[in-house]
């Protein structure tokens, strides 16, 4: 049976109240995690006034290795 680990990972958007992302930098910090065998699986923001995000929430997994 497989078995597998998670990890939760925060962006901070920028901007004074939040709202923008550079996907850019979004895009290398997902790859990054991707060539240690991460994937993407859920991908959120948090609002905070207005519809305004402040940070990207993003949960990753990767099969476990025992042993």
């Amino acid at each position: 049976m497989d078995q597998w680990e998670y990890k939760t990972l925060k962006y901070k958007t920028g901007g004074f109240l939040g709202g923008k992302v550079d996907e850019e930098e979004f895009e290398d910090l997902l790859n990054s995690y991707g060539i240690d065998g991460w994937e993407l699986i859920s991908c959120f923001d948090t609002s905070v006034h207005q519809g305004q995000s402040r940070d990207i929430i993003a949960v990753m997994k990767r099969r476990a290795y025992l042993g």
